[in-house]
């Protein structure tokens, strides 16, 4: 059962999400932006622990506390990892103060009727015991919109609660998360359909089911305020999905009650050259960014 600190802190406290969970398609693009030169390793492994390197030393910088950090999301190899010579979700809760989640998707479909759906995840429940046992509080699944296809939206926001209720057996928080690309030539009108879409979806939960959505952020201000206040939503998170960090953070200001869930435009100014302590006021003035954009409304 989840611990119901963590469901308070997730539901009430001010601060934002930070996505550590770039996974083995994203990674080489990630370590290349810190300042690992793709031949500097050879092999996943390698690749892998030098990802985690990173990680660890951006969870373990003073600015990466549950002051304005409310939650992170962890890959899998993260999660089964160590920080400070403890389990990662461990080190996060108990050390810092910070919820973790874990991504569960296995990337997706090619695109179809406008959208690409989640891969098939025939080992879902195994990896969910897993997680719950390592002090895992909820999980996060991304499927993709590329455009405004009513019946491919319907079909994305169908199969992303529909995982979402699997998740929620095992005693978990799902993130359910059907990204419109910032490039998508109808994004208005793809995000129109799938906040109407969501609420069905929101509607149809029963018993105490309760979801969190995680959501490009909307070219019209506030438009997914109507998923905000359902009473069957935790809360309302935004992926940066390809802006730049202080646009990013200027367009998150105008959504009341929506909050961060950065992972780019939280680290995309990090670099492994770095002093410590360039690296730790780098990083403090990236979350205190993200804080003050998903708490301060314009």
């Amino acid at each position: 059962m989840t611990d119901p600190r963590m469901m308070d802190q997730i539901t009430h406290k001010p601060g934002f999400l930070a996505a550590l969970d770039q996974s083995g398609g994203s990674t080489p693009g990630a370590l290349r932006t810190y300042g690992v030169a793709d031949g500097s390793y050879s092999g996943d492994e390698a690749m892998f622990r030098l990802m985690h390197e990173m990680r660890v030393r951006v969870m373990t910088a003073p600015a990466f506390s549950g002051d304005k950090i409310i939650g992170a999301i962890l890959f899998e190899k993260t999660m089964d990892g160590q920080a400070n010579g403890r389990p990662v979700p461990a080190y996060l809760w108990e050390d810092k103060g910070i919820v973790p989640f874990l991504k569960v998707d296995k990337g997706v479909e090619p695109e179809a009727d406008g959208v690409s759906l989640l891969k098939p995840m025939p080992d879902l429940d195994a990896l969910l015991e897993r997680a719950a046992k390592l002090g895992i509080y909820g999980t996060k699944e991304r499927s993709v919109i590329h455009n405004a296809s009513k019946t491919g939206i319907a079909a994305i926001a169908a199969q992303q609660f529909e995982v979402g209720k699997q998740i929620l057996k095992h005693g978990l928080v799902p993130i359910l998360e059907p990204e419109v690309l910032i490039k998508n030539p109808n994004k208005a009108e793809a995000e129109a359909i799938l906040r109407d879409e969501l609420l069905k979806g929101l509607d149809a939960l029963t018993g105490d089911q309760k979801v969190m959505i995680k959501l490009t952020i909307p070219d019209v201000a506030d438009l997914y305020k109507p998923l905000i206040d359902h009473p069957r939503t935790v809360r309302i998170v935004a992926l940066s999905g390809g802006y730049e960090v202080n646009d990013a953070n200027r367009r998150l200001s105008h959504n009341h009650g929506m909050i961060a869930s950065f992972s780019r435009a939280l680290l995309d100014d990090l670099r492994l050259q770095m002093s410590d302590a360039e690296f730790n006021a780098t990083l403090g003035a990236g979350v205190d960014a993200i804080y003050k954009a998903s708490t301060v409304k314009s």
